[in-house]
C-alpha cells in the first residue's frame, strides 16, 4: 500500500474526508476509489459514494476477498445511513463472515454493529440483543466503542431502561472525544438530546402535562391504573391486560380513563369508538355490547359501572387512574413519528419499519405531503421523504406497531 493511500486512510479514520480527498482525489485504482467513496459519503454525497464503492469492489477482482467485504460493508453504512433498510441482511452477512474468517475483525465488528443498528431502526430488539451480545468492546477502538454505546443505549431508552441508556451514553460520550470525530460526537449529543427530551403524555383529571422517558419509566410501579395509549395495554402495578388487537375496547378504556374519576356520556363514546356523529339506537345495542366486553377484559383490574349518563371506570386498590398518550398524535403519526429523525426515508424503508404495505405508506406520504408535513427529494425510486424534527419531542422512542385498521 502506497504512503498516499495510507495517508488518505488515517484522514477519513480521523474524520477529515477533505484531507483524504486530497491525496487520491485525481486516482482511479481500486484502493484510492474504496476511499474517495467513503469520503464522499462522510460529505454527504451518498449516491457518489456507493458508486465509487462499487466501481471499486469491481475492480479488486475475485481475489481481493477482504478488499471487496470491506467495500459491501461500506456500502451497508451508506444504505444504513441514507435509510436504505432493503440492503441484503445476508450480503453484509457473508462479507463479516470473509473478514473475520481472515483475521480483519476490526471490521467485521463494524459490519457486526451496522447489522445491529439495522435491527434497531426497524424494532426487532431481541434480535439486536442477541446479536450485540456477540460482540465485546473492550478490545475495539474509541470510534466504534461509542457505536457500542449509542446501540446499547437505543435498544435500553426502547425498552424504557434509562439508567441504562444514561450509563451507556456516558461511556459513547467519552469514547467519541477520544476517537475525536465530530460527527459521531453529534450523533452522541443527538441521544443525549432524545433521552432528556418529553417522550410521552400523561393525562389525568382532564389536565395533561409531558413526561420524560425516566418518569414514563416509573409509572407501572406506581400505584395507579394506567392505561398506556402508546403499547394499547392497561396496567396496575405488575399486572396488565393487553389490547393491542382490540382498538375499539381500547378506545373505550381510555375515554373512561380520561374522564376518571367522572363519568362519561354513551353519545360521546359512541362517538370516540365508532366514529358515528350521531348516535342512534343500533349504535348504543353496540355500545352495550363492547363495554360488555371491556368490563370483561378489566375485570382483574377495575370495575365498569353504568351511570345515569353513561359509564364510569373504578380501579381496584388504586389512587388514581392514568392515561399515557404519544406525544403527537393525529391521522399518520407513525409514519411522522419516523421521519421525524431528519434523515431522508424511502417508503419502501418505512414500510419495512412499520411493519406494512408499501402502498399503504405511499398513501398515508402522500396525504402529508398535501398537507406540507412531509416533503420529498428525487424521482422515482430514488424518492426520499424527509421532515424537520417535531419540536422538543422525542417521537421515535415510543412508536407503538399500528392498531389493526389504522
Amino acid at each position: 500500500m502506497d504512503s498516499l493511500i495510507t495517508a488518505a486512510g488515517r484522514a477519513l479514520a480521523a474524520g477529515d474526508p477533505l484531507g483524504a480527498l486530497n491525496q487520491v482525489a485525481l486516482r482511479e485504482d481500486p484502493p484510492a476509489l474504496a476511499l474517495r467513496g467513503i469520503a464522499m459519503a462522510q460529505l454527504g454525497d451518498l449516491d457518489r459514494a456507493k458508486l465509487l464503492l462499487r466501481r471499486a469492489a469491481r475492480g479488486f477482482g475475485a481475489r481481493e476477498v477482504v478488499a471487496r467485504a470491506r467495500c459491501v460493508v461500506a456500502e451497508a453504512e451508506i444504505a444504513l445511513v441514507s435509510r436504505d433498510l432493503g440492503f441484503s441482511a445476508q450480503t453484509l452477512e457473508t462479507a463479516r463472515a470473509a473478514l473475520e474468517a481472515r483475521g480483519d475483525r476490526l471490521n467485521a465488528a463494524h459490519a457486526r454493529y451496522l447489522e445491529v443498528r439495522r435491527l434497531l431502526l426497524i424494532g426487532r430488539l431481541d434480535e439486536a440483543e442477541r446479536a450485540l451480545a456477540t460482540l465485546d468492546p473492550a478490545h475495539l477502538p474509541a470510534a466504534l466503542c461509542a457505536v457500542h454505546g449509542l446501540v446499547v443505549a437505543g435498544i435500553a431508552m426502547r425498552r424504557l431502561h434509562t439508567k441504562i441508556a444514561r450509563a451507556a451514553l456516558s461511556q459513547a460520550q467519552n469514547a467519541a472525544r477520544q476517537a475525536g470525530i465530530p460527527s459521531l460526537m453529534a450523533e452522541v449529543q443527538s441521544a443525549w438530546h432524545v433521552l432528556n427530551a418529553p417522550a410521552a403524555r400523561l393525562i389525568a383529571h382532564g389536565k395533561e402535562r409531558p413526561l420524560l422517558l425516566d418518569e414514563v419509566e416509573a409509572l407501572p410501579t406506581s400505584r395507579v391504573l394506567l392505561v398506556d395509549a402508546c403499547r394499547y395495554v392497561v396496567r396496575a402495578g405488575e399486572r396488565g391486560v393487553s389490547l393491542a388487537t382490540r382498538p375499539v375496547l381500547f378506545t373505550l378504556a381510555r375515554a373512561l380513563g380520561e374522564v376518571w374519576p367522572g363519568d362519561i356520556t354513551r353519545d360521546a363514546l359512541v362517538a370516540r369508538a365508532f366514529r358515528a356523529k350521531a348516535a342512534d339506537e343500533s349504535h348504543r345495542a353496540r355500545l352495550r355490547v363492547e363495554m360488555g366486553r371491556l368490563r370483561a377484559a378489566l375485570r382483574p383490574l377495575a370495575d365498569i359501572t353504568a351511570t345515569q349518563r353513561g359509564f364510569a371506570l373504578t380501579p381496584h386498590g388504586a389512587r388514581a387512574v392514568l392515561v399515557l398518550a404519544r406525544p403527537v398524535e393525529e391521522e399518520y403519526a407513525a409514519v411522522l413519528a419516523l421521519l421525524s429523525d431528519g434523515e431522508s426515508w424511502s417508503s419502501s424503508a418505512l414500510a419495512l419499519a412499520l411493519g406494512a404495505s408499501q402502498r399503504t405508506v405511499q398513501r398515508a406520504l402522500d396525504s402529508l405531503a398535501a398537507a406540507r408535513k412531509v416533503q420529498w427529494i428525487g424521482r422515482g425510486p430514488a424518492r426520499r421523504w424527509m421532515t424537520p424534527p417535531v419540536p422538543g419531542f422525542a417521537t421515535t422512542l415510543l412508536l407503538p406497531a399500528p392498531l389493526p385498521g389504522d
